[in-house]
């Protein structure tokens, strides 16, 4: 079950970056689990990793290649995924496990160890079938195209019901620059990334410390601004990667070139990140959480996932239930400092179901149950404590959330 029509298009191919994807049985048979990517040597590369202290071996290993490589690929660059298996949990058999792989890749490519970077993805705390992935990694390498990423997209999905991939081109200089991104994630999706995996890529040139920021801003503005259940998951990571082969060169000494590209870098991460929430396991509503008003971006952001993690209000959304008592309690819980409640304001949609503390005067009952038995709900929450804002996003709580998770593993 996913909440709107699927937006997967046209996913334009970015020179110097080639994909290939096999079924390699990593976990079960006939379907594709194992992604190869390759960089061109010369490419720049950047990496937003998960914050969760079991952090998966792969995690461990991408973030001290990427401190190896210093953002810069010398030599051309491989990720590989694997789906099935997390690698999390695993100790230091996990930690091998995971530079056997990178060992077999670097091996197959020629190239050094340190120009591999490991993602795996499914159930935590298992064992990582090497045989099986190093066994693939020959079929992965001979698919390698630059117009690989709808197989890709499809190769590292989990319990997503749809493969998510955005594509967007501009026309600078006089020449088209590309940027293309395929995600995965449906659960154990919260801030500082979660159950998901990101892979975005441009043609344009852009030096590593600037690639960096700009994946440390996107990913602030999507990945960091969506959560389904409130888990922080043990494998996220969101790379971005500049082949240069557009021949244009993004700068912060070409403001007007850094500002068309950075708007559409944007725009690609958060159709991503919305393309996770929309999946979410067992979604039917799409909700966004707008707080309003508040002393900093931080109380805002406080307030915003209190709501967007009560399991009280989430399961009120997915009844199509108006139960404002649900939101207005989460806010009061929320880690505010002396929150005055006769200031706060809530809407539903555009309509106003809480005015200073109490229930709205215009408010109906059946203007509530219209609005909230819609696909799409923004609950909008004014504080009246300030002028910073933000914005969140999350899905309701069906019967289906829990059938999946309760299933997951068997």
């Amino acid at each position: 079950m996913a909440v709107g029509k699927e937006t997967f298009g046209t996913l334009h191919p970015v020179k110097g970056f080639r994909l290939g994807t096999t079924q390699a049985g990593v976990k079960k048979a006939d379907r594709r689990d194992l992604v190869v990517m390759e960089a061109a040597a010369g490419s720049s590369i950047a990496g937003v990793f998960t914050l969760n202290a079991f952090c998966a071996a792969p995690v461990h290993i991408c973030k001290q290649h990427l401190q190896e490589l210093e953002g810069f690929c010398e030599q051309t660059t491989y990720l590989i995924t694997n789906t099935g298996y997390a690698n999390a949990g695993t100790g230091e058999r996990g930690m091998q496990n995971a530079l056997a792989v990178c060992d077999a890749l670097a091996e197959k490519a020629g190239v050094a160890r340190s120009q591999i970077f490991p993602f795996s993805t499914g159930v935590i705390g298992e064992t990582l079938p090497v045989d099986r992935i190093v066994k693939g990694i020959p079929a992965c390498l001979g698919a390698l195209s630059e117009n690989g990423w709808d197989d890709a997209a499809h190769g590292i999905m989990t319990t997503d019901t749809r493969p998510k991939g955005v594509s967007v081109q501009l026309h600078l200089e006089g020449k088209t620059v590309t940027i293309t991104g395929i995600s995965k994630g449906a659960g154990m999706i919260k801030p500082n990334m979660a159950t998901m995996l990101g892979y975005v890529a441009t043609d344009a040139a852009i030096a590593p410390a600037l690639l960096q920021r700009l994946a440390k801003e996107a990913a602030d503005e999507s990945f960091n601004a969506i959560t389904i259940d409130g888990d922080t998951s043990t494998n996220d990571s969101c790379m971005l990667i500049a082949t240069g082969q557009s021949g244009v060169a993004i700068k912060l000494e070409k403001p007007d070139n850094y500002d068309t590209f950075r708007a559409a870098l944007m725009d690609v991460f958060v159709q991503l990140a919305h393309a996770i929430v929309r999946d979410g396991e067992g979604a039917t509503k799409f909700v966004t959480i707008a707080v309003e008003q508040a002393e900093s971006v931080e109380e805002a952001r406080e307030v915003a996932y209190t709501v967007a993690h009560s399991p009280l209000v989430k399961t009120a959304l997915f009844a199509s239930d108006p139960n404002w008592g649900r939101i207005v309690a989460a806010v009061g819980r929320a880690d505010v400092e002396q929150l005055d409640v006769s200031k706060v304001s809530v809407y539903l949609n555009g309509v106003q179901i809480v005015e200073q503390g109490a229930l709205a005067e215009s408010y109906t009952e059946a203007a509530g149950a219209a609005e909230v038995a819609k696909e799409e709900i923004t609950i909008r929450i004014e504080l009246g404590r300030g002028q910073k804002k933000t914005k969140v996003y999350t899905i309701d709580f069906s019967y289906d959330y829990v059938k999946i998770n309760a299933d997951y593993r068997s």
